[in-house]
């Protein structure tokens, strides 16, 4: 990385669950990592699924996300090697959940992950920061903390609703915490072309969000459901599958918007 560059940093957000977020948040840091360019991935979310995805166990001594949130430890501390050369993982376990709790009364509450990622973040070309599927204070911490929000979205009948809902959050943490907060896209996940309401999912997320949506679309994958347990990403468990060429063409479309 060049001398003064700093990362970008993508939050990935959808306040609902099972939409493909972890899945999308660690195979792209594998994509971009890959691609040769060091990154950080910070599991923001108390289930810790991008944790066990790159096979680092939960639990035991090792300070976690909701140390270094806290203060207790350095985020140095805290940063893991993964089964992917140059990809690195603040990991995450249960204990989160009491973060969002604590960190309610503190001093500038929802800028605490800037502030306590900021000493490391300068060794890396991106950060990704997979978030819980809420819109409560570590989401508002990661939207603080990022250049980029990144939204995966399951193509589904109710998709769109909650999806206006995010973009309104966007928008007032713009306006109140992080001006430079941009939307880096939207990915459609779990995408299934023989039937008609994922079809007219993805018309419609065109025509109101023009220009926003990557052209890359994220099908259903038995081998994207299978690779988390095994602690690897899709490509490094089936390089040649559909779910592992799709997010190999999304990290390609990120490094294009660089």
């Amino acid at each position: 990385m060049g001398a003064g560059r700093r990362p970008r940093i993508l939050a990935v957000v959808n306040q609902k669950g099972g939409v493909g977020k972890t899945t999308t948040a660690v195979n792209l840091a594998a994509g971009l990592a890959l691609a040769e360019r060091p990154t950080l991935i910070v599991d923001l979310d108390p289930q810790g699924n991008a944790t066990t995805g790159l096979g680092i166990q939960k639990g035991g001594p090792h300070p976690t996300i909701y140390h270094v949130l806290l203060g207790a430890t350095p985020p140095e501390k805290a940063i893991r090697p993964t089964v992917v050369d140059k990809l690195r993982i603040l990991p995450s376990d249960i204990d989160l959940v009491g973060a969002e709790i604590e960190l309610v009364g503190a001093m500038a509450r929802e800028h605490r992950l800037r502030t306590a990622i900021e000493p490391v973040v300068g060794g890396y070309d991106f950060v990704i920061i997979d978030c819980p599927p809420s819109l409560g204070l570590l989401t508002i911490n990661a939207l603080a903390a990022a250049d980029r929000v990144l939204v995966p979205l399951q193509c589904e009948f109710y998709a769109l609703e909650g999806l206006t809902h995010l973009l309104k959050t966007v928008k007032l943490v713009r306006e109140r915490l992080n001006p430079n907060l941009q939307v880096e896209g939207i990915v459609l996940t779990m995408f299934d072309g023989r039937t008609s309401v994922a079809l007219q999912i993805r018309t419609e997320v065109n025509q109101y969000f023009p220009g926003q949506v990557f052209e890359t679309v994220i099908p259903r994958n038995v081998r994207l459901t299978e690779a988390p347990s095994y602690g690897k990403p899709v490509m490094l468990h089936d390089l040649k599958s559909s779910g592992s060429i799709a997010y190999l063409e999304l990290t390609r479309e990120v490094l294009n918007h660089e």
